[in-house]
C-alpha cells in the first residue's frame, strides 16, 4: 500500500465526514425527530470511530470478500440466462434488481433480529441510544458483508449491467444515512414507496422485533404485516442487552462472545 494512496483514502474519508455533515445537520437542525438532541450528543465518539473505520479499515474488506464470493456464484446460473438479462433495458434491470434485492434483504433483515448468532452482530448497529446521520455507520463488519452481500445477491447470480445499479446502490447509501437522521419532515404516503426517518427510528426501537426490516421500500413490510408508523417517535432507542461502549468492545464481542462470570 503506497504513501499516496493512503494519503488518498484519509482526504477523501474527511471529505465525505465533512459533506455529509454539511447537508444533514443543518437538516436535523431544521427538522428535528427530537428537538434540542446534541450534535455531540452520547456516543458521537463512538459513531465517529465506526465512521472512519469504515471508511480506512473494513470498506476494502467487505469489497474483497464480496468479489471474491461474486466469481463462485456467477458460475451457478447458466451463462445463456445472465446474457439474457444484461440484455433487458437499463431501466428494466435497475427495477428487477431492486424488487428482487428489496425481497432477499427483508427475510435477511428478519432473520439478523430472529436468529442469536446474527444478532449478536447485528445488535451492534442497534446499540446507539440517539439516532443520527452519524448513527447510521455504526455496523459491525461482519455484519456488512452479510447485508451488502445478500443486497447484490441478485446481481451476482443473474448478471445484472452494472450501468443499471450504479444509480440504485448511490441512492442505497445516502438514504440510508437519512433514515438515521434525526429528521423529522414528512413525505405523504410516498414514504410508503420509498421510506422515511420516521418508518427507520421505529426500527431502532428498543424492542427488538419491532418491523419495519424493509431496506429501501416499505412494499415489503406492508406485504408481509410488519410494517409499523405510529405518528409519534420511540420513547427509547438501543438494545435491552448490555454491550461494550468502545470501539474494540463492540467489534470483538460478537466474535468471542461475552465473558461468563465465574
Amino acid at each position: 500500500m503506497s504513501f499516496n494512496y493512503i494519503l488518498l483514502t484519509l482526504a477523501a474519508t474527511g471529505l465525505s465526514l465533512l459533506l455529509l455533515g454539511l447537508v444533514f445537520i443543518p437538516l436535523e437542525k431544521t427538522f428535528p425527530a427530537r428537538p434540542g438532541q446534541k450534535i455531540f450528543r452520547k456516543g458521537w465518539v463512538l459513531d465517529l470511530c465506526f465512521f472512519l473505520g469504515q471508511y480506512l479499515l473494513w470498506s476494502s474488506l467487505v469489497l474483497g470478500t464480496l468479489q471474491y464470493f461474486s466469481g463462485w456464484l456467477q458460475g451457478i446460473v447458466p451463462e445463456n440466462f445472465r446474457k439474457i438479462i444484461g440484455e433487458q433495458p437499463l431501466w428494466l434491470q435497475a427495477i428487477e434488481v431492486i424488487v428482487l434485492s428489496d425481497f432477499l434483504i427483508y427475510w435477511a433483515h428478519r432473520l439478523q433480529h430472529r436468529v442469536d448468532f446474527l444478532w449478536r452482530f447485528h445488535k451492534v448497529h442497534h446499540s446507539s441510544t440517539h439516532l443520527d446521520w452519524l448513527a447510521a455507520h455504526r455496523e459491525h463488519p461482519l455484519d456488512s458483508i452479510y447485508t451488502i452481500g445478500i443486497i447484490n445477491l441478485p446481481a451476482f447470480l443473474l448478471g445484472f449491467n452494472l450501468d443499471a445499479l450504479t444509480l440504485p446502490i448511490a441512492f442505497r447509501g445516502i438514504w440510508a444515512i437519512y433514515i438515521h437522521s434525526n429528521v423529522r419532515l414528512s413525505i405523504g404516503k410516498l414514504k410508503m414507496l420509498i421510506g422515511a426517518p420516521e418508518l427507520h427510528h421505529w426500527h431502532h426501537d428498543k424492542e427488538r422485533d419491532r418491523g419495519n426490516y424493509a431496506n429501501l421500500s416499505p412494499l415489503m413490510d406492508i406485504l408481509f404485516g410488519t410494517y409499523t408508523c405510529p405518528p409519534y417517535e420511540p420513547e427509547e432507542f438501543g438494545v435491552k442487552e448490555k454491550t461494550p461502549d468502545n470501539y474494540v468492545g463492540q467489534l470483538v464481542e460478537p466474535i468471542v462472545g461475552k465473558r461468563r462470570k465465574v
